[in-house]
């Protein structure tokens, strides 16, 4: 499994669901102990698991996307099997790496029980996989559940399928082949068995306790374990340390013990940091200034543009009593923020001719959309005079469009910045065991045009445990991904990032892109890419075509034999539920050919949890283990785990294994992302920012 990571504070969030509280079982996800219960916790939940259970240890990772879903990715070590042989992996104990997915299917009621519908290890090698449907109905301080279950929660397989009457193919459940597929073929087949179980929230609120009867009698547990059970019945505790730390302890086959820590936040209910470190907003005064419009320093108004609104101004300009301020964005994640701000400071600045204040918000000089704000009302409402709901009726956001305007200011092109920063790197599930890089990271821009930009970055290993990195994974396709050992290992100082880039807006909802360079760590080339967005549309398309050739190892400027075309069409959609689907068409870089489908979910806060599964022509023999490229992403806003306002981004990516099919192109720069702005379903759900 391969982790991305930049620093994720899990912080505390108070309680978001009634007694008894909603906790996690030992495989990840909402439940009791070997069982899951039909409950869910509240949408935008993350719990961070780790539990042993002799001869097992397990870690998982928890996301609420939605209140009637759940999705866990969970790796497990089989502490007494070996990974392979010990020339390949030493000592090591063998890796299983499985994802899960529970899907309400009814909510609870006074009469009605809450019914959920689940799959485990839907999308992992299958050694644990089971199918489930599982009932919950609460008294008081008593959630009691009751399910049954196919596969390994009720390999017991005390009664007949019911799903018998539809054919005898369903009386027998196939054997597992290990190859991370999907194994839909075996769902709902063989023997099922009951389970359920009992949780009571003790009247002391920090300690919850758990009863239940499991349908495992583990006579057959993966790779052969001979592991005895003298009961059915588990019993088991679970201490809350703090609002976002768990520690549970139980008994478990009426022999082994087991003992665990959750650690979880909520990104939904939970409180972001005070901006400490953000410079105050500028208070209103108490009359508009009376100098001429020609008169007023428009230099010092965008020095305060940029250092306390976030706006890297290009020019101001001036249509009637309409003030325009065109500028990118450089400070604020939540651009209501933003332009409350640069509101405050162009009140401060001119005279009453103007009564509006409008903001074209720009990406390296792509124009993506103008908010307009009255400027009496904003007065009004900044002076509690009017409610907030008034500024919200009369604000304005529009696509941005050409003016028949007054240039009144120019500020001359700033062009080179530069940042830096820790990066972390781990690669986690191959024979090897557990690894990890820490970095400090430099990175740096210059802007010969408003519209074209050089960007690069630097990489310094700090520590890392890369020389246990032995192992290099099988495959029938060219090494476009499983040569990973090599790239992190063979030099200290690497380059990810040497890239020339050029923007263009083609039309009013059509922009374009052209870049070469050394576009990520693996592979160097030339593209170009085209994004369709239309103006008040909930779907948008883009197509990307790239030549590139693979990197040395030592992420320098050499290059080496392999070269590929690889590009995709892809079309993207937003559904019901903040959500947003997008369907990639294309060539991988590993030369096969396939579609991608991802979907996610975006919170108001910029949250935002996803998924995708790649299916390519590459058959299950030359991609390996795992059969397709899938996994689970969370993205985290720092603006939401720090003291100060930043429009980075924290990306966490978990795939089950690092394969060559399926493989796309990490390109820097995407349009899709760049144009962001011009949805301003984020604007009007942060309104309330503008008078921050």
């Amino acid at each position: 499994m391969k982790l991305r990571f930049a620093a994720v504070l899990l912080l505390p969030c108070g309680l978001a669901q009634a007694e008894p509280r909603i906790t996690q079982n030992d495989f990840g996800g909402a439940g009791l102990l070997q069982t899951p219960t039909a409950r869910m916790s509240p949408a935008g939940e993350l719990s961070v698991n780790a539990n042993r259970t002799s001869p097992y240890s397990r870690y998982s990772v928890s996301l609420q996307p939605l209140d009637w879903l759940e999705g866990s990715f969970r790796y497990t070590a089989i502490t007494n099997r070996p990974y392979g042989p010990s020339s390949m992996s030493g000592d090591q104990s063998y890796k299983d790496k499985a994802v899960d997915v529970k899907a309400r299917l009814w909510e609870e009621t006074h009469w009605a029980p809450e019914v959920a519908l689940g799959f485990r290890d839907v999308g992992g090698t299958g050694l644990f996989a089971s199918e489930f449907v599982v009932a919950n109905k609460r008294f008081d301080n008593l959630d009691f559940s009751a399910g049954l279950a196919w596969g390994y929660i009720g390999n017991r397989g005390d009664i007949d399928n019911p799903f018998s009457v539809l054919g005898d193919r369903f009386k027998t459940r196939p054997a597992m082949e290990g190859t991370g597929d999907v194994n839909a073929g075996s769902y709902f087949r063989g023997s099922p068995s009951f389970f359920g179980g009992v949780s009571y929230q003790t009247p002391w609120d920090r300690l919850s306790l758990k009863l239940e009867y499991e349908g495992n009698d583990y006579k057959h547990e993966p790779k052969d374990n001979v592991i005895k059970q003298d009961s059915p019945i588990n019993l088991g505790a679970v201490f809350k340390v703090t609002d976002s730390v768990d520690v549970s302890a139980a008994w478990e086959r009426g022999n082994t013990a087991m003992f665990g820590i959750t650690f979880h936040t909520n990104f939904v209910s939970r409180k972001a940091p005070a901006k400490t470190f953000d410079p105050p907003a500028e208070p209103l005064p108490a009359k508009a200034p009376v100098q001429p419009m020609e008169q007023v320093d428009w230099a010092d108004v965008s020095q305060r543009l940029q250092q306390n609104a976030g706006y890297k101004v290009e020019r101001i300009s001036q249509r009637g009593s309409e003030l325009l301020v065109y500028g990118e964005q450089q400070r604020y994640f939540h651009s209501a923020k933003a332009v409350g701000r640069a509101s405050r400071i162009l009140d401060n600045s001119v005279n009453d001719e103007i009564d509006w204040f409008t903001v074209v918000n720009k990406r390296y000089d792509l124009a993506l959309e103008e908010t307009s704000v009255p400027r009496q009302t904003f007065r009004e409402v900044i002076n509690n005079e009017e409610p907030l709901q008034s500024l919200h009726r009369t604000t304005e956001v529009n696509p941005a469009m050409p003016h028949n305007e007054k240039t009144l200011y120019t500020q001359p092109l700033q062009r080179f910045s530069y940042g830096m920063g820790l990066g972390f790197k781990q690669n986690v599930g191959g024979p090897d065991g557990l690894l990890y890089q820490f970095s400090a990271d430099a990175d740096a821009e210059f802007r010969f045009t408003r519209n074209t930009w050089w960007s690069g970055m630097l990489s310094q290993n700090l520590v890392n445990n890369f020389d246990k990195f032995t192992y290099d994974a099988p495959s029938g396709l060219p090494r476009v991904r499983t040569d990973l050992r090599q790239y992190l290992t063979t030099s200290d100082t690497t380059m990810p990032l040497f890239q020339l880039s050029h923007a263009e807006q083609l039309d009013k909802d059509l922009y374009g892109m052209v870049y070469g360079g050394y576009l990520e760590s693996m592979f160097a080339g030339v593209g170009a890419e085209v994004l369709f967005r239309p103006t008040g549309e909930r779907w948008s398309v883009g197509a990307d075509l790239n030549y590139v050739r693979q990197r040395e190892f030592d992420q320098g400027f050499d290059l080496r034999d392999y070269s590929v075309l690889t590009g995709h069409i892809t079309g993207y959609t937003d559904l019901p539920y903040e959500t947003l689907a997008a369907i990639s068409v294309g060539r991988y870089l590993a030369g096969d050919w396939g579609v991608t489908f991802d979907i996610s979910r975006e919170f108001s806060n910029g949250v935002r949890f996803g998924g995708w599964a790649t299916m390519t022509t590459a058959s299950g023999a030359e991609y390996g283990e795992g059969s397709f490229d899938k996994g689970i992403y969370l993205s985290i806003p720092f603006d939401e785990m720090m003291s100060m306002s930043t429009m980075r981004r924290a990306n966490l990516v978990w795939a089950p294994l690092t394969r060559d099919g399926g493989a796309r192109l990490n390109r820097s720069f995407q349009l899709h992302s760049m144009t962001d702005s011009r949805d301003d379903d984020m604007f009007y759900r942060n309104f309330e920012k503008i008078t921050e």
